[in-house]
Formats: structure tokens, sequence, C-alpha cells
């Protein structure tokens, strides 16, 4: 059998595997990134009271936006909403910031949702590595920008995404932000937490993992406040992987899709067939613990998989989660004889849209 370092050699042919690896060093930056003084019109919107804040953004740049809206559900000082689409939602107000995000700068639905903003009197800052989004920072005063490094696949590019986003969210007060010294520890962890990940280098669980699901559909399980890495794993799985994958959150999930899951009298055949990941951190909340606790008991797949979510804080248990997942997806890929950089339905539907414009 050929190994992981082989495949990665022949099939990763635009080096999504150095981008993960870069992932820690990536956050890092961006920590940073968001400061008065080489953002001038930071200061003076940071002390408006935003009564709540809006997302803009699709896939990857649309992930980060759900992290935030987890942390601040968990201890932010507004409420948090992402937008996955071509216009505002009806409730929106000038009183509720937009942070419009595009790694490429030209993901039409995002731009056409900022447009709409910006007619309407919003407040948008452009966080993106250039493209139409940048351009509207040049032409009109409520829109700020935000430039992050370019030259990489969109979800290769989280680091530098949610980063940026995170960066604004502890400039304005949405959230609090860590220690400096809690934040080093982080970034020192997320890297020792790569070199384990990395199936080229390493026999470990990753690339085990990725062995066993080869052949078996995939379901994703996770309590709420890591709804937003639940929905990232699946969206790595199906960009990097070409996988379907799909995602469940208790304790809702509980109240219905449980049934299917069920005992050896009601449950879904097709059960047994799946492989399940199941997310979870030490700081769940008792009884969403004891949820999953009843619920690994009583399953009937012999194919299930508790991914535990390390750190001493939500988000450095999210950090970690997406090295697990990106590394997983990846190495999946490579085991089906996939480069993981290659979106060809993508690249052929944006195609098809732009012929009809």
């Amino acid at each position: 059998m050929r190994t992981f370092s082989e495949l990665a050699t022949e099939l990763d042919r635009e080096g999504m595997l150095d981008f993960l690896r870069k992932f820690p060093d990536d956050c890092a930056a961006a920590f940073n990134r968001i400061d008065s003084k080489h953002h001038p019109w930071a200061q003076e919107l940071s002390e408006k009271e935003w009564r709540s804040w809006l997302f803009l953004g699709m896939g990857g740049s649309a992930a980060g936006g759900s992290f935030i809206a987890d942390l601040a559900d968990q201890q932010g000082s507004a409420n948090v909403k992402v937008n996955r689409n071509y216009s505002l939602p009806s409730w929106w107000t000038p009183e509720t910031i937009i942070v419009a995000t595009s790694y490429s700068g030209n993901t039409e639905e995002t731009l056409s949702a900022t447009e709409d903003a910006i007619s309407k009197g919003g407040t948008v800052i452009a966080i993106c590595a250039g493209g139409q989004l940048a351009g509207l920072a040049e032409i009109h005063d409520n829109v700020h920008l935000v430039l992050v490094p370019s030259g990489q696949p969109p979800r290769s590019a989280f680091g530098h995404i949610f980063g940026s986003q995170l960066s604004l969210a502890w400039e304005f007060g949405l959230l609090e932000r860590p220690l400096e010294a809690n934040l080093v520890g982080i970034i020192t962890r997320m890297r020792a937490h790569v070199e384990q990940a990395d199936c080229t280098t390493s026999g470990g669980d990753i690339a085990a993992l990725a062995a066993e699901l080869v052949e078996r559909p995939i379901a994703i399980i996770a309590p709420t406040e890591l709804t937003g890495v639940a929905e990232r794993a699946r969206n790595q799985l199906n960009e990097n992987s070409a996988r379907y994958a799909r995602v469940a959150i208790i304790p809702e999930m509980n109240h219905n899709e449980v049934v299917a899951w069920g005992d050896s009298t009601t449950a879904d055949e097709k059960s047994t067939e799946q492989a399940l990941l199941l997310f979870t951190w030490e700081k769940m909340h008792p009884r969403v613990k004891q949820r999953f606790d009843w619920f690994i008991e009583h399953l009937r797949t012999p194919a299930a998989w508790r991914i535990e979510c390390e750190g001493d804080s939500l988000l450095e248990a999210m950090l970690n989660a997406c090295i697990d997942m990106d590394w997983l997806s990846c190495a999946l890929a490579l085991l089906h004889g996939k480069d993981p950089s290659s979106i060809g339905p993508i690249i052929g539907l944006k195609g098809f849209l732009n012929s009809i414009k």
C-alpha cells in the first residue's frame, strides 16, 4: 500500500498540505491584524454601540462568522448572525454593523448583499485579499477595508480570515481578547497539534481514521457551541475529499434524528452503515454530556469515533478541531486519488453563471 507521503507527492499539485501546516502561523499573524494604528477607522467605529453584528459570506468566508457567532453566544456583548445570501435580511437596520468577507473579493452573493447595505446607509467592514470587494472600499466612505494575504485556495485561508474577524471582534469589544500569554500558548499547542495530525509524517489517529472512512457515508454530531465547527468540517469533506457528509446538533437531534439511530427494534437499518464523528469538548453543558454518553452507549453502528476538541477555551477547541478536520479531509482525498485543491464542479457552476449574466 502506498504511503500518504507518496500519495501527496503525486496528487497534491497545488500545495494544499503546505497551507495546512501554516495554519497556526496564519492565525498568529491575523490575531493582531486590526488596530487603530493600521486601520484609522477602527477607533471611531469601535466606540459606537452596535445593536448587533451581521457577517456576510459564503463557504469558508462564512465559516469564520459562524465561529464568531458561537463564541458570542457564550461570551459576547451583542448578537451575531451570519447571512449567506444575495440580499440583507428584512430586519436589518444601520445599527447593525456588517462584516463582509470574501477571500477572493469576488463572491457574487457577498458583493450583492454588500451593495445592498451600502445603498441603505450601512457601515461595512470588508475582509478580503483584493477583488471587487476591495474596490468598493475605495469608492464608498462607509466601507472599510481589511486586506489579508492572497494566493491560496479560500478554504485553506481560514487562519487569515477567521483570525482577522476575531481580531476585529476583540478590537470592537464584541469578544474579550485573551491575555497575550494565553494566545501564545494556544498557537504553540496548535503547532504541536499540526505535527501530530500531518498524515504524511505521522502514522497517527488521523491517518487511521481516514482509512476507516473510505467506504462509509459520514455523519457529524456536535454540541450547539461547536455548530460552526461541524458545518466547516462538512464543507471541508465536501470540497477537499469530494465526500458527502451531514451534520446534526445535540440537544436538538435528540428530539428527532435520534429515533433513526435508535435501538435494535426501531433504528433505520442504514444507520449501521454510517460512519459517525462525534465532536465533544470538556466544557459542554453537563446535560449535553449526558446526552452524548447515552447516545454513544445505544449506537448500533460499529464505526463511531469521538473527536475530543482539545483546549482550555472554546476558541482553542475550535481551532484544534479545524486542524483535525482539515487533515482528515485531505487524507481522505489522497486515499480517493483526488487532488485536495480540485473543485471542478464549483468552477463549472461559476462558468455557467458568468455566461448568462
